[in-house]
């Protein structure tokens, strides 16, 4: 837990209850909500959360996920039915009090535009008293959780990027060590690269900080990636509720099937197959400071037409391609000054069958490989994987892929 902050939580308020040794924190009972002129948006939902857990919610517009999802905070009020918190009614707690201990984070970001970046940050503390100096120990500890510098605290807004902006309102959710977090999907408006990174950074968060987050989304590939238990809502009513496996190898009905998409069959498979067992170990790197002409120099003798950069202990920094090279030739000197810090990776000790949905989606050539310290051990090439790819869906292999194998040092393109 983060240190220094004294709000009362849910957890220490009250004792947990229990169903088979594991904490209840959120339920839903018979809850529906009904809007005026009889439009259900949400019908008798019975759902229930444990500490801890990354709950996702998803369906098709006009489902019921987002209403849901701020029926918890009550943003809206039940029309019937009652939510619980750690086995407390949420309809006895003052909505600003029960706001107060639950961190939301949504897509818009919301940061206060007047506010420097400190404000911003420490705006629920401010509001639960919490004094100046404890306020800034806050605002640096949030700030180094999502790596940026603390130089940006004294910023505004409007001088961060999109995904610097959404960085600092993730970490506004977690502020004030509130227990629960909701966002309502967060990441949309962001580029892929971006939303993959703050996907990745806020999984992290939530599992080293033990926080349970309730997220909202349309993206059938984010729920999968991010979530313990997925809800899965269509006409205001809870389909299916399960595991991201369960979901993908037993869908409750044909709605289901077609918001998993026949693009993700090849996950439907039983597979504990790591991307570090299947990777390429001839991943081609260069260290910034060198040289365009070794750059090139190496290119040539390794018969690729993209290097990636990494420091001098392997971490990756970025990438260099011939067509950049050859662009600012004459402007340029070394690798750092045309290499491009954008590029999308994915850890060793991934899942292949979650890696292999975001390398197709993309339609990249390659991807780098790296571990827990991000230093590059591999890669991935789209054509080693069309066997894999093969085999999982028709379950045999075919001769006729392996013209597409052979050369593993085939040009290396997009990053």
């Amino acid at each position: 837990m983060l240190s220094g902050i004294k709000q009362e939580s849910f957890v220490k308020k009250k004792k947990s209850k229990k169903e088979f040794g594991v904490e209840k924190l959120i339920e839903f009972q018979h809850v529906s909500k009904i809007y005026k002129g009889g439009k259900i948006a949400v019908d008798d939902v019975n759902l229930s959360f444990d500490k801890g857990e990354f709950i996702c919610f998803i369906g098709t517009s006009g489902s019921g996920k987002t209403t849901s999802m701020r029926m918890i905070n009550r943003m809206t009020d039940p029309s019937k039915g009652k939510i619980l918190i750690n086995g407390e009614d949420i309809q006895t707690i003052n909505p600003v009090e029960l706001r107060r201990k639950i961190g939301y984070v949504i897509q818009n970001i919301g940061l206060m535009p007047h506010m420097t970046i400190r404000e911003n940050i420490v705006l629920v503390p401010k509001l639960l008293k919490i004094d100046l100096e404890e306020r800034n120990k806050i605002a640096e500890k949030m700030i180094d959780l999502v790596e940026l510098p603390r130089e940006m605290l004294d910023r505004y807004p409007n001088e961060l990027s999109g995904g610097q902006q959404q960085r600092i309102g993730v970490v506004r959710a977690l502020a004030a060590n509130q227990d629960i977090i909701l966002m309502d999907e967060p990441f949309g408006a962001l580029d892929p690269i971006t939303r993959d990174s703050l996907q990745d950074l806020v999984k992290d968060l939530q599992e080293r900080l033990g926080k349970t987050i309730v997220f909202v989304t349309h993206d059938m590939d984010e729920a999968l990636k991010l979530a313990n238990r997925i809800a899965i809502m269509s006409e205001g009513k809870v389909i299916q509720f399960d595991t991201p496996d369960n979901i993908l190898r037993h869908p409750v009905n044909e709605f289901v099937e077609e918001l998993i998409g026949e693009d993700r069959l090849i996950q439907a498979k039983p597979d504990i197959t790591t991307v570090g067992e299947v990777m390429l170990n001839n991943a081609i790197t260069i260290t910034p400071e060198k040289s365009l002409s070794e750059a090139i120099k190496l290119m040539r003798e390794k018969r690729v037409d993209t290097l990636l950069v990494v420091d001098g202990t392997g971490v990756l920094k970025g990438f260099i391609d011939v067509e950049t090279l050859d662009r600012r030739r004459t402007k340029a000197t070394s690798v750092s000054d045309i290499m491009n810090p954008k590029v999308f990776f994915v850890k060793k000790s991934s899942l292949l069958r979650d890696t292999l949905q975001r390398i197709l989606k993309r339609g990249l050539k390659y991807v780098p490989v790296v571990d827990d310290q991000q230093k590059v051990v591999g890669i991935l090439t789209r054509a080693s994987l069309v066997d894999i790819v093969y085999d999982v869906i028709w379950g045999e292999e075919d001769s006729t892929n392996e013209t597409e194998t052979t050369d593993v040092t085939q040009p290396q393109a997009e990053v």
